[in-house]
């Protein structure tokens, strides 16, 4: 496996003695704390050249503090380049106090409010709508995190916001697990026809069966996001820790990489590297 510079755009810290994650207790393997040093353990040698931060659902209550938390581990770690944070996106146009303060801190370089938990219908009420709008305003992006029964309104949540810069997390979250391609395939392809959205090639093996996935499980959906988006619009991401209930850190490092194994270097440096920093505004 090659070792090149790497943008991390998908890693979450949590310290349950710290901050409160309701959504931790329905998941034991992932419920103690984990923080930057378990991050470069998992990493090891790989050329880790920056970190966003990407919220981790904290109680309400938290998500301010969650911001300011990471905030205050970057002197230990410079490499946390942007946080993308919560906020609380259904009270529409009243969030933009909310947003202000968030924007006040440089790192924060986007939203990201979960729809995956919310009723299909939850990401195009006019309040929602309403709020992701707001985030123009600050020069914030929105991360779409969904599963692919959501996708087709989050089509319409993006129609919408055309002055919103948007990313899907984990592909739109398909059934690889049990291969199913469609209706995602077409509306994946649907979506990526919308210039102002990229798409974040993470969290894949949790999406497969955690135990004997294979990358040939993998394969057709990574193709189809390439096909769809151009090596232009796609960004690695790791989804840890997330993504160990399926797979070791480098493990999805070197499977991507080989999955993309027939494109050119300036392509691999786009996906790993260049269209992080562009799209989160890391420099």
């Amino acid at each position: 496996m090659d070792n090149f510079p790497i943008v991390d755009t998908h890693v979450h810290l949590w310290h349950p003695k710290q901050l409160r994650y309701p959504w931790l207790k329905q998941v034991p393997a992932l419920n103690r704390p984990y923080l930057l040093d378990d991050y470069s353990a998992a990493h090891e040698n790989l050329e880790i050249e920056s970190i966003v931060f990407v919220q981790c659902d904290t109680h309400p209550d938290d998500g301010l503090k969650e911001a300011a938390w990471v905030t205050s581990l970057v002197a230990a770690e410079p490499r946390i380049r942007g946080i993308v944070a919560w906020a609380p996106l259904e009270e529409g146009e009243k969030v933009a106090p909310f947003v202000e303060k968030l924007a006040e801190e440089h790192l924060v370089k986007g939203i990201r409010r979960l729809i995956q938990g919310e009723s299909v219908d939850f990401c195009i009420q006019p309040k929602f709508v309403d709020g992701v709008k707001t985030l123009a305003r600050y020069g914030l992006s929105f991360d779409i995190c969904i599963f692919h029964p959501q996708l087709a309104n989050a089509i319409r949540l993006v129609e919408q916001c055309p002055h919103v810069q948007f990313i899907l997390d984990h592909i739109g979250k398909p059934d690889i697990k049990n291969q199913l391609f469609e209706p995602w395939k077409q509306e994946l392809k649907t979506l990526a026809e919308f210039p102002n959205v990229y798409c974040k090639l993470s969290g894949l093996v949790t999406e497969a069966d955690h135990e004997s996935w294979t990358p040939a499980d993998l394969q057709p959906f990574i193709d189809h996001v390439i096909t769809c988006f151009g090596f232009d619009r796609v960004i690695y991401g790791s989804d840890w820790p997330v993504s160990t209930l399926a797979s070791e850190y480098k493990q999805w490092v070197h499977t991507l990489q080989v999955a993309v194994a027939g494109c050119t270097d300036e392509e691999l440096n786009k996906l790993f590297h260049d269209n992080a920093e562009r799209f989160y505004r890391l420099k």
